[in-house]
């Protein structure tokens, strides 16, 4: 029997702690930006630049999103991106960076009706667009805080 009051207890406390911490916060409607912070190379080039994102919160969800990948220089990351001097050198490389922007696509598509970015699913081939876009989102859910 003090077993069973002992872990009714913890899950009570448990319980509370966790209702707590997941605190409802409440936006403000209207259009916000964010920017992630700006991601280096790694070993393999993977992973450089940062993301912006323009969300539209109408209700405490977003209603419009538009997320862009950038290189570090500022180029936007698009048809180009993966190709050297104008050129596919490595088909493989350039699918890859290609399956990225996609991503980066549905990523923006996926938040619709949502406000945590944590709630929309990472793609595989697209984990640091992935990174760049919940950074982003939460950097502009922050300007949205009320």
């Amino acid at each position: 029997m003090k077993k069973l009051i002992a872990f009714m207890a913890c899950v009570l406390i448990l319980g509370t702690a966790l209702c707590g911490c997941g605190g409802s916060k409440t936006y403000k409607d209207g259009t916000y930006t964010g920017k992630s912070a700006v991601f280096s190379d790694d070993e393999e080039g993977n992973g450089n630049g940062y993301g912006e994102v323009t969300i539209t919160i109408k209700d405490n969800a977003v209603t419009s999103c538009d997320f862009k990948t950038y290189e570090e220089n500022g180029t936007l990351k698009g048809e180009d991106y993966g190709m050297v001097d104008g050129e596919i050198k490595n088909q493989d490389y350039y699918n890859k960076a290609q399956k990225a922007i996609k991503g980066s696509e549905e990523y923006a598509k996926n938040i619709i009706g949502k406000i945590n970015p944590d709630e929309v699913d990472s793609i595989s081939g697209a984990t640091y667009s992935y990174n760049q876009f919940t950074d982003a989102v939460y950097d502009a859910l922050d300007k949205a805080a009320q």
